[in-house]
């Protein structure tokens, strides 16, 4: 299965005309992977209606020639160039251009329209990333691969699992496993947590020793084709406490709840707060995380967002994050999250790793 990026050019077209816009500059590198398949790193992508233009350097000439096809890839020599100029040489007519106002500095934009005088160039936002919120068949495949990945290689880090290895060491395996079953890295930064510092919901692994009894939570991802997986699982090493399972328990029913209310056309705020009913109800409901989820894809967190006040309404192909969490300071946390496609039943669940509590 080949990736029309004619199509999603044609997209993005039909959305700048609502700009009244000629061109329009993308300098966000998902952005530009998304609409050409270019998948390294200093590039400026132009597009407007009658051409298009991936401009680079010479350490990525090559590769995007390799990796593109109908678009024109222009080298920049950047020492006697600069990107204002070529984007000038290129586009010499363009009266309103466009630019993505999240990805560009105020340096940037100051520089650009320096050189084109002629233009009337003003910010936009989301006109990329509201394409890739529906994923396509062959995009939700990559993410299933790179959840598999993560599944696989959980497993067989939760063996070295034993009383006195660091969390740091836990993480190195958890990293190398993944990317020798075919990960291009890490999704982002691993999460793997012992005892009282599982109640840090985004800490970094240190030298904590793991203990009997101890909460472990390990949130981390695969990449494929560029497309990030997302999990999280907590386990206790023993037999937990009454305390320990109640939180588990909770934050267990919170994501069923949630995940049997998944369906097309219920919005965000509604679905995030199915879940937080049930913590609300719960003894530990001062300890809740506020948010439930977030799109996934070429980037980590993308829309549609699960939180509060979010009024985004979940269409079939948004691949989503449910993941409720409880973080007691002091005692530890609990965070569950799968990764799921919505359907036009419902959804799928892409991560398939048991939510075992008990090591």
């Amino acid at each position: 299965m080949n990736v029309n990026y004619q199509a999603r050019k044609s997209k993005l077209l039909q959305s700048l005309q609502q700009h009244q816009a000629d061109m329009m500059i993308i300098s966000s590198r998902q952005n530009i992977r998304y609409l050409t398949g270019f998948s390294g790193n200093a590039a400026t992508l132009l597009i407007s209606e009658h051409q298009s233009y991936l401009i680079t350097d010479y350490r990525y000439f090559e590769r995007a020639c390799a990796e593109t096809s109908d678009i024109a890839v222009v080298q920049r020599d950047r020492d006697t160039e600069s990107l204002g100029q070529c984007i000038a040489r290129c586009l010499p007519n363009c009266e309103v251009v466009v630019f993505e106002a999240a990805h560009f500095s105020v340096d940037q934009w100051r520089l650009i329209s320096g050189e084109l005088p002629y233009s009337n160039l003003r910010g936009v936002t989301g006109c990329v990333e509201a394409l890739r919120e529906v994923k396509d068949e062959l995009e939700i495949s990559y993410i299933q691969q790179a959840a598999q990945i993560a599944d696989e290689s959980l497993s067989e880090m939760l063996t070295l699992a034993k009383e006195g290895v660091q969390e740091r060491e836990l993480a190195l395996e958890l990293e190398y496993k993944m990317r020798s079953k075919g990960s291009e890295g890490v999704s982002f930064d691993t999460i793997l947590l012992f005892g009282e510092r599982s109640a840090l919901p985004h800490g970094n692994p240190s030298e904590r020793r793991l203990k009997k009894g101890d909460f472990i939570l390990v949130d981390f991802g695969a990449v494929v084709n560029g497309y990030r997986s997302d999990m999280t699982r907590t386990y206790v090493l023993g037999t937990p406490t009454a305390k320990q399972l109640s939180v588990f328990n909770t934050v267990q029913r919170a994501q069923q709840c949630a995940l049997e209310s998944v369906k097309p056309e219920i919005d965000c705020d509604s679905l995030n707060r199915v879940a937080h009913q049930v913590m609300a109800n719960s003894p530990f409901a001062q300890f809740a995380g506020e948010g439930l989820g977030h799109g996934l894809g070429l980037d980590l967190h993308e829309q549609p967002f699960i939180k509060p006040r979010a009024e985004h309404i979940l269409k079939p192909g948004n691949v989503i994050t449910i993941e409720p969490g409880i973080y007691i300071p002091e005692f530890g946390g609990v965070r569950l999250e799968e990764d799921i496609v919505v359907t036009e039943q419902g959804y799928q669940c892409l991560t398939k790793a048991p939510q075992t509590f008990e090591l």
